[in-house]
């Protein structure tokens, strides 16, 4: 029988802080997350006293895994600096961004001396994404991923959009991951895809009121803990935005590059443009860029609409020298097969949708394969004046 919350509680009663206060009291708990033996939680504290707490964070871990019940926990420690607090910083680890102030504020990233790990087994991996939601990224990551398969390679997803998980509908993929040896997770699997997503471990309508220690942690067990076999691609589906998962993802693996995802208009391609700088800054190539809701095709009469305009992301493309992947419609047969779990790259092979992304995977897989070597070194932040 899976733990419950309480018993996690009743576990971390016998774990003191480093006052001799048992844990639950302290106030540093996040809310516990308990589904099918699987445990999630953070531990925030004052950044100054951190290394005090880092033995409490690990003692924690041993006794939620102790826990009757428990298959798997993940616990962050959060660092967090009081209002006002002066004083030097702690060092950041290893993997985090390390910004050096020089006056304005400008972030440029600057290769640092490690070179990033790859995931075993993975050749390569790329990342989708778009600087704003709504604009369909999700299905296209999905689609794109079986126009790969299509090509004859063996391809995983990962969903790193950790608030907002989309995948398990976007393929219909019910159930849980199976553990392997209490330590790993067995990706689950639907159209001849790996896929992996923080949407498997929860229930669907779980709030993830996480902090984003809280959720980098979860993107590397995601990627570092998960059996992936041997894959010749990886494509995550990023969040959108530009802030804790995409800089994790970044700098935890050596990218192959980014497919950026925009509608046709103004709004949207504005936030395209940060998503195209953010990669840039931190040294992975941008393969190119799609324009998602191109147009409207009438599903009674065929006649063609450009309710978002058209054009826009292919002059934006040329105009930040990116290539320009292609235009995907806007058109009920995407939108239903998606919310059914039926993707239209898997389920109409022969329409006219399906060839556009695979058009587009064939680009893509073009570039990665002619692309720079994987031991691309890990990026850091710096603050220039």
């Amino acid at each position: 029988m899976a733990a419950t919350k309480e018993q996690v509680l009743a576990s971390l009663a016998k774990v003191p802080g480093p006052d001799g206060t048992p844990l639950p009291n302290t106030g540093a708990l996040s809310d516990i997350i308990v589904t099918d033996g699987k445990v999630f939680f953070s531990i925030s504290v004052d950044a100054a006293v951190v290394k005090n707490w880092e033995p409490v964070r690990k003692q924690a871990e041993d006794a939620v895994r102790a826990t009757p019940g428990v298959v798997s926990a993940m616990i962050a420690l959060t660092a967090e600096r009081s209002a006002g607090q002066g004083g030097a910083k702690p060092p950041p680890p290893a993997h985090a961004a390390r910004p050096h102030a020089h006056g304005t504020g400008q972030a440029h990233a600057h290769p640092a001396d490690k070179v990033q790990p790859g995931v075993p087994g993975v050749d390569a991996i790329i990342a989708v994404a778009s600087g704003k939601g709504g604009v369909g990224k999700s299905t296209t990551a999905v689609n794109l991923a079986l126009g790969l398969r299509d090509l004859g390679l063996k391809v995983g997803v990962l969903d790193a959009d950790i608030y907002g998980p989309s995948l398990p509908k976007l393929l219909a993929i019910k159930g849980r991951p199976e553990t392997l040896g209490g330590t790993r997770l067995k990706p689950m699997e639907g159209y001849g895809l790996k896929v992996m997503s923080i949407g498997f471990l929860i229930e669907e309508e779980t709030p993830m009121i996480w902090r984003g220690p809280m959720v980098m942690s979860a993107l590397t067990q995601m990627l570092r803990e998960v059996e992936w076999g041997k894959l010749d691609v990886m494509v995550v589906d990023m969040p959108p935005g530009t802030g804790d998962a995409q800089l994790t993802i970044a700098q935890q693996v050596p990218l192959k590059g980014a497919v950026i995802v925009s509608t046709p208009q103004d709004l949207a391609l504005i936030d395209a443009r940060r998503g195209v700088a953010m990669f840039k800054r931190v040294n992975v190539p941008v393969l190119g860029v799609v324009e998602n809701m191109s147009y409207f095709l009438c599903p009674s009469c065929g006649s063609r609409t450009d309710i978002f305009g058209h054009g826009g992301a292919r002059t934006e493309a040329t105009r930040l020298g990116v290539p320009f992947l292609g235009e995907i419609p806007l058109h009920m047969d995407i939108r239903e097969k998606s919310d059914a779990g039926l993707p239209v790259v898997a389920t109409e092979p022969d329409g006219a949708h399906a060839k556009i992304y695979r058009d587009i995977a064939a680009k893509v897989l073009e570039q990665i394969k002619g692309g720079a070597s994987s031991g691309r070194s890990a990026p850091k932040i710096v603050i220039e004046a």
